[in-house]
């Protein structure tokens, strides 16, 4: 890492220093748009819990209902939309995902389209959800849905600029910032809430040992989280050379991540649990004397065990069903036997399909684990915690962060790798 740092020094070097001041640039103006508050409009007064993924996400942009209150959830929506048609349910973005880059980049188009148009939708069901009782006309919920759509226009232009004239990928490091841009505050609640220092010496002397203790169990659990995104199954595999025999043929590997599903399943569980929050919203606002309410607060949230163990098993089923959809091994075992290649000690065609599903069955077992791990450490400390409700161990977020920040230092190796070679090739 140290050596990386040191070859960013190089006056070689200059213009990859440039797109990281860019990027830090464009993620500055970000952090300063979650203190924007849309005109006219104030804080959340109520704790909105089923809210709770999509302001940790926006580095609490909701809350302060900023003109990035949306942030970028409502295009990783479209996406995640988008993906599950291409699996053949709809014949045209199935062809899209076979025609290389230029479909591919017609996908991402589309996926933009419908990502502001469900900025557009969700603005105004917020706008709705928060104004009312107050008053409010249409027109005013078609402004605020108007502004929220525009800041979630502006972010996905800003993840553009980023990807094309800064270092990584612009809307994760976008995601990336905004959960950041909380930590500091989430350190300071931890420090003034278990250090008093109007009390005794050994109540100070105590609350600084809770506090170094819990900074040391946040530091592990980043490790472990390292530890997982770093590791993988590796797949050996051959492709027969007809020039030479078969000891000389080349062998490569197929690297399999034990968390290949990412923070897909946690989005997708969330995205469903908060249907029923949703619903009863409405009904309150139509029908103050629903029961729905009291049905979803009793049993279908994240603090209640039913809706505890709804959340972390549909964690668990999606960490199943996404890693197939991102790795297909039907689709792999086919084009591997179309180029010539084939896992030692296994039959190309099928029997290769049913080893990559057994394989990736096995992985995502603790994948999935790790994952519903992860992603109910927060809400188990949140009940055994007496700290505010803004601290929290693990989560989503941790996640993210580790995953793009790896994923965007190996860009940054990479780089720097591929000009050391080729300056390496022109001495010559």
């Amino acid at each position: 890492m140290f050596k990386v740092f040191k070859q960013l020094g190089n006056k070689e070097n200059k213009d990859l220093r440039v797109r990281i001041y860019f990027t830090l640039a464009m993620l500055f103006i970000f952090v300063l748009g979650i203190s924007v508050k849309v005109p006219g409009m104030e804080s959340l007064g109520e704790n909105y819990d089923f809210l709770q993924l999509i302001n940790t996400l926006g580095g609490g942009a909701l809350n302060n209902f900023s003109i990035f209150a949306l942030g970028v959830m409502p295009y990783i929506t479209a996406q995640i939309i988008m993906q599950l048609l291409e699996m053949d349910i709809i014949p045209y973005f199935a062809d899209l995902a076979k025609q290389g880059a230029t479909g591919r980049q017609k996908l991402n188009q589309i996926s933009r389209y419908v990502g502001i148009a469900f900025a557009f939708i969700e603005g105004y069901a917020f706008s709705f959800a928060i104004l009312k009782g107050t008053g409010a006309t249409p027109l005013d919920y078609l402004y605020i849905a108007t502004v929220l759509t525009a800041g979630t226009a502006f972010l996905l232009w800003i993840g553009d600029q980023v990807t094309k004239k800064g270092l990584g990928n612009g809307i994760s490091l976008i995601i990336m910032g905004g959960i950041i841009a909380t930590l500091p505050q989430m350190f300071i609640d931890v420090f003034t809430s278990t250090v008093i220092f109007t009390g005794t010496a050994q109540a100070i002397t105590l609350g600084i040992i809770k506090f170094i203790l819990f900074v040391v169990v946040y530091l592990a659990i980043v490790v472990g989280v390292v530890f997982e995104e770093r590791s993988e199954r590796r797949i050996p595999i051959q492709y027969a050379n007809k020039s030479t025999s078969y000891g000389n043929a080349a062998q490569s590997f197929m690297p399999i991540k034990i968390n290949a599903a990412g923070v897909m399943p946690v989005i997708f569980a969330s995205s469903l649990s908060i249907i029923p929050s949703i619903i009863a919203t409405v009904a309150a606002s139509n029908n103050p004397n629903s029961t729905i309410p009291l049905i979803v607060q009793k049993y279908l949230t994240y603090n209640t065990p039913v809706g505890f163990i709804i959340y972390v098993l549909l964690i668990f089923i999606f960490s199943y069903f996404y890693t197939f959809v991102a790795i297909k091994p039907k689709e792999f075992a086919k084009n591997l036997q179309e180029n010539g290649g084939y896992i030692p000690g296994i039959k190309p065609g099928e029997e290769t399909e049913k080893y990559l599903s057994r394989v990736l069955s096995r992985i995502t077992v603790l994948g999935g684990t790790f994952l519903t791990i992860l992603a109910a450490l927060p809400i188990i400390f949140s009940k055994v915690s007496s700290l505010p409700t803004s601290v929290s161990i693990g989560g989503t977020g941790l996640l993210i962060v580790v995953g793009v920040a790896l994923e965007t230092y190996k860009q940054l190796e990479g780089s720097l790798l591929t000009r050391s070679y080729k300056r390496g090739y022109s001495r010559r």
